[in-house]
């Protein structure tokens, strides 16, 4: 997992509540075992339409926001199934943080342990971001050491997230990391045994 301690992109604006892990993903891509290759399937069915060919309505499509990296949604983003495809998806595709007044329980833990900041925001503020991430490119920046997102005219608003998980993700770690860190322990056991 690569570490990250601050992120600076642009903002693609997903004014949407209830967005779930089908609609992020569906199930018909479900179908590698690798955690890459997922980002072109990415809300499929909104960016693509029955032809194969991309839907320019979508913001996605559309030429300002061929890079962004943060994406603003509304509350209970990540519903419904449990697959951590979605955010290998978001990941893939290059979304580095997600901000959302709520998330579902198992994609936000799911998102933090493969290496995506979801940012639990204020229904007020996300919407105010999404405004202006509607009508020109708006650009966000991510500080994760300090907890607080500033914005173009430098207002910090501050986040909370859980100690254990902003480690993993100022160092990069991910479970497996965790575990190795004890390589010394693990290796006294299995010679004791």
């Amino acid at each position: 997992m690569e570490a990250i301690r601050e992120h600076k992109g642009l903002v693609y604006p997903l004014n949407r509540t209830n967005i779930d892990t089908d609609q992020i993903i569906p199930k018909q891509f479900l179908k590698r075992v690798e955690r890459t290759g997922f980002g072109q399937f990415l809300f499929y069915h909104w960016r693509i339409d029955d032809e194969g060919n991309k839907r320019p309505e979508f913001g996605l499509n559309k030429a300002e926001y061929q890079d962004a990296s943060i994406l603003l949604a509304g509350e209970n983003f990540g519903c419904g199934s449990s697959r951590e495809h979605a955010p290998w998806a978001l990941l893939d595709y290059g979304f580095k943080v997600i901000i959302a007044p709520s998330f579902a329980d198992i994609f936000y833990n799911n998102a933090l342990t493969n290496g995506i900041i979801p940012v639990v925001m204020d229904h007020e503020q996300v919407n105010q971001w999404i405004e202006q991430a509607e009508n020109s490119s708006y650009v966000l920046q991510v500080d994760l050491e300090k907890q607080c997102i500033i914005d173009a005219n430098k207002n910090e608003v501050h986040f909370d997230i859980p100690a254990y998980h902003k480690e993993k993700l100022l160092n990069g770690w991910d479970e497996i990391a965790l575990t190795l860190q004890h390589q010394d322990k693990i290796d006294a056991y299995e010679g004791a045994v």
